[in-house]
């Protein structure tokens, strides 16, 4: 199966997720061993994500990597949404917001 090629604008939230991952974890005082050990998850992967080769890691991979450095999942998501090209190209009335931008209760 072969991957889409990301747009510019995944590519930069992927950029912006593994600088904000590198800086909470060198924050930390913590080595990418430590916090890969801790999280359940491959040194490479931690090395990966943080040198920017990997754009677009796993769900849980963030999750663990989030809970063993102490940020929130809402945190990081508000670091990285930037629109993507496919917010930008919706068509009119389709709404592209998650869950997250959407007002308590609704």
């Amino acid at each position: 199966m072969t991957r889409r090629r990301l747009d510019p604008a995944a590519q930069l939230r992927g950029r912006e997720l593994a600088s904000r991952l590198t800086q909470a974890r060198r924050t930390s005082g913590r080595s990418a061993e430590a916090v890969a050990r801790s999280a359940g998850i491959s040194v490479e992967t931690v090395r990966s994500i943080e040198k920017g080769r990997t754009f677009t890691p796993e769900f849980f991979t963030v999750a663990a990597l989030a809970v063993e450095l102490g940020l929130s999942l809402d945190e990081l998501y508000a670091v990285i949404r930037q629109p993507t090209q496919s917010d930008l190209h919706a068509p009119s009335g389709v709404d592209t917001s998650s869950p997250a931008d959407l007002p308590p209760g609704t």
